[in-house]
């Protein structure tokens, strides 16, 4: 009986690790280049997918640049928000930004002149059960699909399997 009790265990702990890696992706903004000056953003977020359970990572030089969390309007005229919050700015150097809710997010290097030099960010973020994202063209040898999309893709299946798993070990208690 304990040996049906430990696989039960050992089986919910793997869909549990599993359906957590297929429904989150982490997003280093700018990939090897980081946060900085001379990035272009813009072309940073075309083909990526952003969800609800993702995450963005700023990595950069702390002494050198922040990010503000700020709204289209700020976004728009690189403005800094009128007072600091808890969040505003951030200034690690390696900051995590939990996706939490669907909707646009703008952010924007507060030090001075940077967010007129291309160092501000604009993301979409859509609900796990959103729309499907439009594919961009691809080049024959490009054809092979990212690591978090393939998980992606496989997170219903992997939830179905969950389900099919549970059912039948209810079945043997």
């Amino acid at each position: 009986m304990a040996s049906k009790q430990m696989f039960v265990v050992v089986v919910l702990a793997i869909i549990v690790v599993l359906s957590s890696i297929a429904l989150a992706t982490e997003h280093v903004v700018g990939d090897k280049d980081g946060w900085k000056i001379g990035v272009n953003y813009t072309e940073w977020v075309k083909g990526k997918t952003f969800l609800v359970g993702d995450t963005l990572v700023f990595n950069y030089d702390n002494t050198t640049h922040n990010v503000f969390k700020v709204d289209g309007d700020q976004f728009k005229a690189c403005k800094l928000p009128p007072a600091k919050t808890a969040d505003n700015p951030l200034s690690s150097g390696h900051d995590v930004i939990a996706l939490k809710a669907s909707g646009k997010k703008w952010y924007i290097c507060g030090t001075p002149g940077h967010c007129d030099k291309g160092m501000k960010l604009v993301i979409n973020v859509q609900s796990p059960a959103g729309p499907a994202p439009t594919p961009a063209p691809t080049a024959p040898s490009a054809l092979a699909p990212s690591p978090s999309a393939a998980f992606r893709t496989s997170a219903p299946a992997i939830l179905a399997a969950a389900s099919m798993v549970g059912s039948v070990l209810g079945s043997l208690f």
